[in-house]
């Protein structure tokens, strides 16, 4: 329809549907589809002059990039879908949106009350229903097509249209019949209000927006489609496609090699303290590293990385949302492990009798902790806040039982340490910290999770259900990433351990070493 602003996806609906081949005519009903609706730049060893990226390589690689990212998030994000947007009408881009349509479909209007009726408009409107239409059905619908193409026949209805004989809703009749067919059960009853417009304007712009989610249904189960294949091919795809970035821009591991750089200094620095301190070597000479160890290091830098500062590595970009996600929780849970030793160093002999207390404390934290990673959020008084609730709910309880609540000494003590939590080289800050650190390492170090997860370290039991959530998922994108990215790891160790020069991808994969 003219002024759609979903009108480019008419072609990919029509690329989509081919996807859902069926033999027989049959299908072209609904049972064809349903739907639920500032780094170092690091170049390898080399003579030759540094390789000029053109305007057409910069394109090419950016397509590529954003083909790879689309599939990825097709492939591991179950929930994938696509919507459509709409623009809010008090914004500049919705009141345009609203003036330009309003003008379109009264000169449309205009032209249906003149004497005789002038149909060339309504006919335009309705050469692009039959293709919208005919996009939606499968290769092997020869009968709906034909008839879609003979009641919806241009020329025909022009000729009809000189001789005043056109007969406008009983085409728009026709449509929605066929649209009835053809939707998702889910669009049932917006097929249904349409037989209730009696406005012929009104009803063909109902009809446009109707189709436009029929479009979104089958784009997005033709996504479900699709997903299993793509599932099963992800690895090879995802190589091939960023090996093509790779060629087409030659500092696109730039980020990645000092993400790697840096994780090599921290364990050679490591290994140096320990070696002098023991047995007083010298620390000249350079120590054995593991690839596995280094990659294991940097993968755990994630979970503490400042996403709003710092740029993430080129291999990591299509995951940069989950690992954001992932990382904002595990400061939550850190924040709540915290909050629960504390307490119970404090005051375990009072909460003893308190059932289920560790639990009510976990809730009451989540709940004043919503939003902690937003800027505008203000964590000390969030946990003045769960400190104070955490008393009150002791004092009740030790009152309901018969005991002397809380002197203010020690309540005072309780929520001054709760609120210590965001004190730089807070020591129970720390050791939470590093025990989640200890966990998620032995998670990306356990063969088979499916089976049994790594015992969880003292401190962190309250939150032991949430950590082996988000380790499993956590260890699903390093699992994946290495597979993909193995070979372009593999050559910048070789770069950075050895002083190779890099030329191609190897067939050698940190990960297993």
């Amino acid at each position: 329809m003219p002024l759609n602003d979903e009108q480019n996806s008419d072609g990919d609906s029509s690329r989509f549907s081919e996807s859902a081949a069926s033999s027989s005519d049959s299908e072209y009903s609904r049972q064809s589809f349903t739907s639920d609706s500032s780094s170092k730049s690091n170049s390898p060893a080399s003579t030759s002059p540094p390789k000029v990226v053109t305007f057409d390589e910069m394109m090419a690689a950016a397509r590529n990039l954003s083909d790879l990212s689309l599939v990825h998030e097709i492939a591991v994000n179950e929930n994938f879908h696509l919507q459509r947007m709409e623009h809010p009408q008090n914004c500049l881009p919705g009141r345009v949106r609203q003036v330009v349509h309003k003008a379109f479909w009264d000169h449309l209007e205009k032209d249906l009350n003149e004497d005789p009726p002038e149909y060339e408009h309504a006919i335009k409107l309705f050469e692009e229903i039959k293709e919208i239409l005919l996009s939606f059905l499968n290769p092997g619908a020869n009968r709906m097509r034909s008839q879609i193409c003979e009641v919806l026949d241009a020329d025909l209805i022009r000729q009809q249209a000189q001789h005043d004989a056109v007969d406008i809703q009983g085409l728009a009749n026709y449509v929605i019949s066929t649209m009835g067919k053809l939707c998702a059960p889910v669009r049932d009853n917006d097929v249904n209000q349409l037989k209730a417009t009696g406005n012929i304007v009104d009803l063909l712009r109902q009809i446009f927006h109707v189709l436009d989610l029929m479009k979104m249904d089958m784009i997005n189960f033709t996504i479900q489609s699709l997903r299993p294949h793509l599932q099963r091919n992800l690895v090879d795809y995802e190589r091939t496609k960023f090996q093509e970035i790779l060629e087409e821009t030659p500092g696109a591991l730039n980020i990645t090699t000092e993400w790697i750089r840096e994780s090599i200094q921290d364990e050679l620095s490591s290994v140096s303290c320990e070696a002098s301190s023991s047995s007083g070597v010298d620390g000249a000479s350079k120590p054995n590293l593991s690839p596995t160890l280094v990659l294991t290091n940097s993968y755990l830098k994630l979970l503490q990385w400042d996403y709003q500062k710092k740029t993430i590595p080129e291999t990591l970009v299509t995951d940069e949302g989950r690992l954001r996600e992932l990382s904002d929780k595990l400061n939550q849970l850190k924040v709540i492990a915290c909050i629960s030793l504390m307490t119970s160093n404090m005051v375990g002999a009072a909460i003893e009798g308190i059932p289920d207390f560790g639990d009510k404390q976990k809730r009451i934290s989540f709940v004043l902790l919503d939003g902690m990673n937003k800027k505008t959020f203000d964590l000390k008084e969030a946990l003045a806040a769960i400190g104070l609730q955490t008393c009150s709910e002791i004092n009740q309880s030790l009152t309901e039982r018969g005991f002397p609540p809380l002197n203010k000494e020690v309540h005072s003590n309780l929520v001054g340490q709760i609120c210590n939590i965001t004190e730089e080289d807070n020591p129970i800050s720390s050791l939470i910290d590093k025990r989640i650190q200890l966990y998620m390492r032995s998670l990306l170090a356990s063969p088979c999770l499916q089976k049994s997860m790594p015992t969880i370290p003292g401190g962190l039991a309250v939150i032991q259900t949430e950590m082996e959530i988000i380790g499993s998922q956590f260890a699903n994108i390093v699992n994946l990433n290495k597979q993909v990215y193995g070979p372009f790891y593999a050559n910048i160790f070789r770069k950075l351990l050895f002083n190779e020069a890099v030329t191609s991808t190897a067939d050698t994969d940190p990960s297993t070493n």
